[in-house]
């Protein structure tokens, strides 16, 4: 299934692409206008994930404290550094972008939440790491919003070790 719902997500035109990247953005400030959060958990997008930098732009000039996902330990909770648009990022030992200076936060309030898929019951599909999940089993648990094209619901079931996401947010709203 995850090799089906990444090629699904590659094959967008890049068109529809943007589009629905600009709509997501907008949803997301929308989100925010409501949840009032003043520190997120936010992602680099990767594997043709979608490209947010237009609403982490807008949240920052509102105010909110913007932290990316950092891997320290392979089998642990994700860690969170501090990140402001703009600064050096440089790839991790996984290829994920990270800030080139890492400044250790705490685990923010909230999360946006990057889907492969996701189902009717608000469980994602990742890329199996489990990274997010052994994140959410922690006290407090973030808030969080799964961010996906909603061409990628699914149906799939869940294990007794995955968490629902408390909203998931497409192009769709």
């Amino acid at each position: 299934m995850r090799k089906q719902l990444l090629a699904e997500r590659r094959n967008l035109p890049a068109d529809t692409r943007a589009q629905w990247d600009a709509d997501l953005c907008r949803h997301i400030v929308q989100w925010w206008h409501e949840a009032r959060v003043d520190t997120l958990g936010v992602y680099w997008p990767l594997r043709d994930e979608p490209d947010l930098h237009p609403a982490y732009a807008e949240l920052a000039r509102l105010g909110v404290r913007l932290l990316l996902p950092v891997v320290l330990k392979r089998d642990a909770p994700l860690d969170f550094a501090a990140w402001q648009i703009g600064e050096p990022l440089v790839k991790d030992a996984m290829g994920i972008a990270v800030p080139a200076d890492l400044r250790i936060a705490p685990c923010p309030p909230a999360l946006l939440v990057p889907c492969l898929g996701f189902n009717a019951q608000g469980y994602r599909l990742g890329y199996g790491g489990g990274f997010y999940d052994r994140t959410l089993e922690k006290v407090p648990r973030p808030a969080t919003v799964g961010i996906a094209y909603s061409c990628l619901a699914a149906e799939f079931g869940s294990d007794g070790h995955d968490i629902a996401l408390d909203r998931i947010i497409t192009e769709a709203g």
